[in-house]
Formats: C-alpha cells, sequence, structure tokens
C-alpha cells in the first residue's frame, strides 16, 4: 500500500444559523495516498468544498469545524495555531479556487501575488521570486511569460487567469492539492486544456490531489478513486472504474445513469426524482431517503455504516445495490 498522505478522521462543519445547527460535513472519513488523485462528486450542496475549505481551515463564520482530524504527513492540520497553520496553507497544500476573478486579488499584478507567496514560504530575495513567478507562468502554458508578470487579472481571460492560479499555487512546490472545481467557469476546450496541464503538473511534481467537481465526464477523467457525496456524508468511495461500472450505492447508480452519453440517442435522459433537502431538513438516518425507491424504515431512522463490500470499495446503504 502507498504512503498515506492525507487522512481525514470523522471530520465535522457545522453551520450556526436561526433555524438552529446543521452539519454541512457529516463525520466523514477517507484518506488519500502519495500521489493520486482522488475524485469528489456530487450535487450543488452535497459538502463536497465545504469539506475542502475545512482541509484548509478556511471555514469562516457562521460555519465552523466541530470535530474530527485532519492529518497531512501525520500531523494534525486543526490543532496548529493560526500562523502555523499559515505556513502550511500556501506550502505544504494548497487550493485551486473554482473562480480566479474571485480568489485572485484585482489590484496586484499575477506577478506581485505570485511574488508574495514565494517570499513567504521560500524566503529568498525579490529577484529571485521574480524568476520563480516568471519560470512557473511559464511551465503553465502562459505565452510570453516575463510580460504577463506584469498583467493584471482583468486583463486576461477565463483561461489564463486560472492557469496563472495554477502557477501561483504551485509556486512553493506543495506536496498536496486541493482542486475545487477548477474548470467550472470554463468553456470545453479550455477545460480539457486545464485538466491536461494539472495532470502533466501532477505526475512531473509526484503531487496528491483531491479535486472536486460535479462532472461525472471530468472525474472518470482525472481521478484513481472517487468519493460520492450526499448530505454531507460519504455514500461511497473506491477506484474510479470499480465505481463507474459497478456502483453500489442508489445515489452513485442514479448519478451515472442521469448523465448523457456521447452515441446513445434517447427521448429523455434519467432524473434523479425528487431534490436535494436543506441541511436543516435532512433526516436522521440516510440522508438520501426521500429520493431513494429502494427506502425503508430503518433507512429513515438509522444512519448506515460506510462498510467494505469489495477491495477498496466501500458503500454505506443497508440495501447496497447488486454489483
Amino acid at each position: 500500500m502507498s504512503e498515506v498522505i492525507l487522512s481525514v478522521r470523522q471530520l465535522e462543519t457545522t453551520f450556526f444559523s436561526k433555524l438552529g445547527a446543521f452539519h454541512a460535513v457529516n463525520k466523514i472519513s477517507y484518506d488519500i495516498y502519495k500521489g493520486e488523485t482522488l475524485g469528489i462528486v456530487g450535487e450543488s450542496g452535497c459538502g463536497k468544498s465545504v469539506t475542502s475549505f475545512s482541509l484548509m481551515r478556511l471555514i469562516e463564520r457562521p460555519g465552523k469545524i466541530t470535530g474530527g482530524q485532519v492529518l497531512l504527513n501525520g500531523r494534525d492540520l486543526l490543532k496548529l495555531s493560526d500562523p502555523a497553520m499559515e505556513t502550511v496553507r500556501g506550502g505544504e497544500m494548497a487550493m485551486i479556487f473554482q473562480e480566479p476573478m474571485t480568489a485572485l486579488n484585482p489590484v496586484m499584478t499575477i506577478g506581485q501575488q505570485i511574488d508574495e507567496q514565494v517570499l513567504r514560504h521560500k524566503k529568498g530575495s525579490p529577484q529571485e521570486a521574480r524568476e520563480r513567478a516568471i519560470e512557473m507562468l511559464s511551465l503553465v502554458g502562459i505565452p510570453s511569460p516575463s510580460q504577463r508578470y506584469s498583467s493584471y487579472p482583468h486583463q486576461l481571460s477565463g483561461g489564463m487567469r486560472q492557469r496563472a492560479m495554477i502557477a501561483m499555487a504551485l509556486s512553493c512546490d506543495p506536496t498536496f492539492l486541493v482542486a475545487d472545481e477548477p474548470t467550472t467557469a470554463l468553456d470545453v476546450t479550455i477545460q480539457a486544456q486545464i485538466l491536461e496541464l494539472i495532470q502533466s503538473l501532477q505526475q512531473k511534481l509526484n503531487m496528491t490531489v483531491q479535486f472536486i467537481t460535479h462532472d461525472l465526464g471530468v472525474i472518470s477523467e482525472i481521478s484513481d478513486r472517487v468519493m460520492v457525496m450526499y448530505g454531507g456524508q460519504t455514500c461511497e468511495i473506491g477506484k474510479t472504474q470499480e465505481i463507474f461500472l459497478h456502483p453500489r450505492h442508489p445515489y452513485t447508480h442514479a448519478l451515472i445513469k442521469s448523465r448523457p452519453r456521447l452515441g446513445n440517442r434517447v427521448d429523455r435522459l434519467m432524473t434523479i426524482e425528487g431534490s436535494v433537502p436543506a441541511p436543516h431538513e435532512l433526516p436522521p438516518g440516510c440522508p438520501f431517503t426521500n429520493r431513494c425507491p429502494r427506502a425503508t424504515e430503518q433507512c429513515r431512522a438509522h444512519k448506515p455504516p460506510l462498510i467494505d463490500v469489495s477491495s477498496g470499495h466501500k458503500v454505506a446503504c443497508f440495501f447496497p445495490m447488486e454489483s
């Protein structure tokens, strides 16, 4: 078995509102191994992004991490002081955000923003930071990197801004990268280029990646293993091919069945009946109960444990589907 880089144990993130406290991430546990990509997939509101922001300790009020452990190379990030966490964030671990136009500082040039990151984590002189920034801009495929170094975010296209965000994230050689839907706002052609770029850089730098998306096509292309989330909980986790060929959770099965397939003409795409319940309306048992055709009173009353159904393939369901 490969070395575990990230180990999440019983992670719980709670948001406090007038309607009460609700768990956006509800005691999830998983591991990511050295050099692999774990894809996390699910509908909007299932807890994917909150999980990623929790790992980075970027949860703001009214949210709060209320339990669990996040072990990066054996060190619990949730126990670190804020200054200590700042040395980890951007150094040992980095994040590519969903929308670079809001993540990048609009009044600083791209070069200045990468310089700031490099000087904070790798030290060195301003000239060395500039050289590193230009090197990274070149590495991610930005043409004329010396000129783009002095560009502001609004002067770049969406694809170029995302490449600049990747350059910034990788400028300090992180061992662990969180990519939170990094291709959502891009057109299909640019999306393919960004995915190819992330994969090539991962192999070149031997990074470990957690890749968040709602796009099953992207997941099937980029991930070694997949974790399916719903209602802040893990439904299923396993090797990508195993999940796609033999889904065992009803939600995973419905997700895969509802995606369009090239060359397969149908009058109407399959849909998942019902809608995702609001966080404060989740049942005490399985969160998928109100949309699941196999649900029983046991499902409504009790939370199913995550159990092994085959080697490395786990599912949280009292009545898993046949493989």
